[in-house]
């Protein structure tokens, strides 16, 4: 029998005497589908709940951190050949039949990812003349060679002697001593540049060799001998503009005066920045408990002479290691870990889906995540806003310095909504004062900081990724949105409207909202959408309307929903259904009072029809950008928590007869 979505009830039930035996017997058919499905994906979810009561599902990026994991080992000559062969093996299995690598499931060659991975292949053992080397060899010089890598990679390089040094930007460790009122600072930056650029200055003074012992190059990828390309700069020149170009000059000049800063300025700046990466080495989590900081700090570590037995040091490599997934012929490593994300998220699935069983795992996660508040901790969110108290939940398991204002909505939203609520109310009181003090002066919510909005940084040589600031955001914005209008404090009235004009001003013109941590404009409205069905604002508003109209038309002729990470680029690339995208566009659908639409009752058909023989979905794409145009992300749990919420969302409308 195939599966159909269940059809709104009607307001009395059928009556047989009328001759509706056949519409009782269907709906009870296609109740008994929706509810064996949605009982499916619960338990497949609370199988993969901890004993503790958090979710942790894999979250992978692309090739460019397993590369650099390996590059990491010959840097530190610290190799461990048999995670390396599984290393290599997932590199292999990655690449395309063009050569290259992409940056996502389904994207164009990426030249920084390729070269890295060539690279790291080669520090492995594979022999340049095999069809897989040739085959990304060609693509790289076909388009102008590694010397057209980023920022990021061509410091890679330089540690590695294939480049000069002059190839990189000039970032000098004496940027620790800079006022705060200089043109750039550490404190004008996001959270995650800092954590990247205090080892890395360190390492771009000292300028170390890796140790590299078995002496592998990549000479043959450039199409001018390193040492006589004269112009690495190339592609900063263009995305700078003029500004771009007189931060170039300022660089260059920066560059020839180097000798001449004294020997006491640099030792006192490099302790300074040793001292600011101690204070947040935050255990087996890591610096900023992401991997490109992690890296660093091992490596900055290592040229300090921390030797192999020192604690600190011991215990970066250890939160490096945490961070790899080991399968029985291939291992990757991840950017970071996701068990707040994922367990806040998984617990509003679970509420929504609303059995005792599935409200028992919502509670055991809320019990987990009330243990994980970021209180009194001297966070970095205090630059800007000293006076605001702790509150705030991180993205992973520790990160104290840097709680986040998303992962925060999603645990106050949850434990708001739970049947015990009040056990949570201390937590819920601070998460709210936390929020409403992190409110930039747009009315928006950024991820992590306040006011990050020195737009001009993102012009200088180093910036060339376009990611060096944390500004507000529609998504985000929405979800805190939501919660504050769900709690509906008197006290955060004036905070609730200023962001609502925020998503008002940032609806694109099309009635979408951009996606800024998640795949794209479905994610962007969907989290629009969400926040203002919650704070009052119905199908009748223009923006709403807007909205609807928008993904009615965006739905797919399968029902689903479905949209490429090639819109960052932008490319207009349609991508087949995902069960993660279908869900957000169900769950916007939902909120707007559409539970009873022919294109609701079509996303839920979809996800019936595609759900897993395992309970849960699947689909190989990739479901966030870490940074657009940059570094792409996939959730591995999206394909489960979010169509278990939807299609438990439209169960809950269409069985109380109601449509919002």
């Amino acid at each position: 029998m195939s599966r159909i979505a269940e059809k709104p009830a009607p307001a009395q039930a059928p009556d047989p005497a009328r001759g509706d035996v056949v519409a009782l017997t269907l709906t009870k058919t296609v109740s008994t589908l929706l509810d064996r499905a949605i009982a499916t994906a619960r338990d497949a979810m609370i199988g993969r709940q901890s004993a503790e009561g958090y979710w942790l599902f894999e979250l992978e990026a692309d090739c460019t951190i397993p590369a650099e994991y390996i590059m990491m080992m010959h840097f530190l000559d610290e190799i461990d050949s048999a995670l390396e062969t599984k290393i290599a093996s997932y590199l292999r299995a990655h690449q395309m039949p063009n050569g290259g690598w992409p940056l996502y499931h389904g994207g164009d060659l990426n030249m920084s990812c390729t070269v890295k991975a060539y690279y790291a292949l080669k520090l492995a053992g594979d022999d340049i003349n095999a069809a897989h080397m040739v085959r990304a060899r060609g693509a790289i010089l076909e388009r102008g060679g590694a010397a057209r890598s980023n920022v990021f990679t061509r410091i890679a390089l330089a540690l590695f002697g294939q480049l000069p040094w002059r190839g990189v930007p000039y970032i000098p460790v004496e940027i620790m001593l800079l006022p705060k009122w200089f043109f750039f600072h550490l404190d004008k930056v996001s959270y995650w540049s800092r954590t990247v650029m205090v080892p890395l200055f360190v390492l771009c003074s000292r300028k170390p060799v890796a140790k590299n012992p078995r002496g592998v190059h990549i000479r043959e990828l450039f199409t001018t001998p390193p040492e006589k390309e004269r112009d690495y700069f190339r592609d900063s020149k263009k995305l700078g503009g003029l500004l771009g170009r007189v931060m170039l000059v300022v660089e260059r000049i920066g560059r020839r005066l180097d000798p001449c800063i004294p020997t006491a300025t640099r030792e006192r700046a490099t302790k300074r920045a040793e001292e600011w990466m101690l204070e947040r080495l935050n255990g087996e989590d890591g610096l900023g408990a992401i991997f490109p900081a992690m890296v660093n700090a091992l490596e900055v570590m290592t040229l300090l002479g921390y030797p192999n037995d020192d604690p600190r040091r011991a215990t970066a490599k250890r939160a490096l290691e945490k961070l790899l997934v080991v399968n029985a012929s291939s291992a990757y490593c991840q950017p970071c870990v996701s068990p707040v994300w994922d367990t806040g998220l998984a617990a509003l699935a679970m509420q929504e889906a609303g059995d005792s069983v599935a409200l028992g795992a919502a509670t055991r996660a809320l019990d987990w995540l009330q243990t994980e508040q970021v209180l009194d901790e001297p966070g970095d969110w205090r630059v800007n806003r000293s006076a605001v108290a702790g509150g705030g939940w991180a993205f992973q398991f520790a990160n104290p310095h840097y709680p986040d204002l998303d992962d925060t909505a999603v645990v106050v939203w949850a434990m708001h909504q739970a049947r015990n609520s009040d056990d949570y109310s201390e937590n819920i009181r601070r998460g709210l004062d936390w929020l409403v003090g992190m409110q930039s002066s747009n009315g928006g919510f950024a991820a992590f900081d306040a006011d990050n909005m020195y737009y001009s940084l993102n012009k200088i040589p180093f910036a060339d990724h376009g990611a060096l600031l944390d500004p507000p955001t529609s998504d985000v914005t929405g979800r805190v949105v939501t919660v504050l209008a769900r709690v509906g404090r008197p006290q955060d009235r004036p905070a609730l409207e200023r962001a609502i004009a925020y998503l008002r001003a940032e609806q694109e013109d099309d009635g979408s909202w951009f996606g800024r941590w998640g795949t794209n404009f479905i994610y962007g409205t969907w989290s629009a959408m969400m926040a203002l069905a919650q704070a009052g604002i119905g199908a009748q508003d223009p923006a709403v309307a807007k909205a609807v109209a928008w993904l009615k038309a965006s739905q797919h002729v399968d029902g689903g929903w479905g949209e490429s990470n090639d819109t960052y680029a932008p490319r207009d690339t349609p991508l087949h259904s995902t069960p993660y995208q279908t869900a957000w566009a169900l769950l916007a659908l939902l909120s707007a009072g559409e539970a009873g639409s022919e294109a609701v009752r079509r996303g839920v058909d979809h996800l019936l029809r595609t759900q897993q023989d395992d309970g849960l979905w699947s689909d190989p794409s990739f479901t966030a950008p870490g940074f657009p145009r940059v570094f792409y992300l996939k959730y591995h749990g999206y394909s489960g928590y979010f169509p278990l919420w939807a299609l438990s969302a439209y169960r809950t409308l269409t069985r109380r007869g109601t449509t919002h």
